[in-house]
């Protein structure tokens, strides 16, 4: 297997909002954690893409554009949906697949590997919270369930 040559790393702002639109691209009607971002946070991803762009600009790029509090978002979400490992896991093969299909380098690898201690991170630390325990979590406690998103599908007029 031969590495691309016609790919370059992440080297600006421009680029850090470029990964993160084409993640939350796949993200948002992903079947296993798109529900998370578009029924539960309700993303308004306009919003959310230069606050989530000035934090990867901050660590790929060191440009100190991010003074926010990552966890205490996720730490709210896991009380609304009770978020799991494999939530984590699928958020992270995600974010690699983008990474790798768009830039590579140094820094494309640190954003892969930052992602993972981040995500592992986050993961631990929600265990010893509560999570939601009612009856509209998707899927059972112990797994995960596939949703679909997006707009219906027209229904014929004779049914």
């Amino acid at each position: 297997m031969s590495a691309r040559t016609d790919i370059r790393d992440i080297e600006d702002r421009a680029d850090c909002e470029r990964l993160v639109r084409a993640f939350y691209g796949r993200a948002l009607g992903d079947p296993i954690i798109g529900w998370i971002f578009v029924d539960v946070a309700q993303l308004d991803l306009e919003a959310h893409v230069p606050v989530i762009a000035s934090f990867w600009e901050t660590i790929l790029l060191g440009s100190q554009t991010y003074s926010g509090g990552a966890f205490a978002p996720h730490a709210a979400l896991h009380a609304r949906a009770g978020l799991r490992s494999g939530h984590f896991e699928r958020w992270l093969a995600l974010w690699r697949a983008t990474v790798d299909e768009l830039f590579g380098g140094e820094r494309a690898e640190l954003a892969k590997a930052h992602a993972t201690r981040v995500g592992r991170a986050f993961h631990a630390r929600l265990q010893s919270l509560p999570a939601a325990a009612d009856s509209t979590t998707p899927g059972p406690a112990t797994g995960l369930s596939l949703t679909m998103h997006g707009p219906r599908p027209a229904r014929d007029p004779q049914e």
